[in-house]
């Protein structure tokens, strides 16, 4: 008899830190193919058999062809209401990379903002509150 629990999805997004040499760039979000159609920071859910950190470095690569490292967990993200989708938890990361993103997987496009050109009011789930969270730091 196998072991059966109804418990939310478990997904991870990363607010990459976009570098060139020492230079920062910006931070890379992510114009969504699919609804809720929006910007997002890259993210997705983590496979049976992975790890939470593995999860997120796959998404990474996936959604914006970079790598990318992990360099400190921000928080886990788990109002039921922020995915229209389903209640979904996330564990957000920091994460750092150098070179050119290019979109993949189910991003549209992938764009860089400057921390002070982000477009707030155009995130979709609870990604403002996110990037507000990681503002005050």
């Amino acid at each position: 008899m196998g072991f059966r629990i109804n418990t939310p999805l478990l997904a991870t997004d990363v607010i990459i830190r976009l570098w060139e040499e020492d230079k920062f760039k910006g931070i890379v979000l992510i114009e969504r193919k699919y609804p809720p159609v929006g910007l997002s920071l890259p993210g997705g859910f983590v496979e049976i058999g992975e790890t939470v950190e593995e999860a997120a470095i796959r998404e990474m690569k996936e959604e914006t062809g970079l790598d990318v490292k992990l360099s400190k967990l921000l928080g886990v993200y788990s109002d039921p209401d922020r995915d229209p989708r389903a209640h979904v938890v996330s564990v957000v990361w920091i994460g750092d990379a150098q070179g050119e993103p290019k979109a993949g997987s189910d991003a549209k496009k992938v764009r860089v903002f400057k921390l002070e050109e982000i477009p707030l009011d155009e995130l979709v789930f609870d990604h403002k509150r996110i990037l507000l969270d990681f503002m005050r730091l």
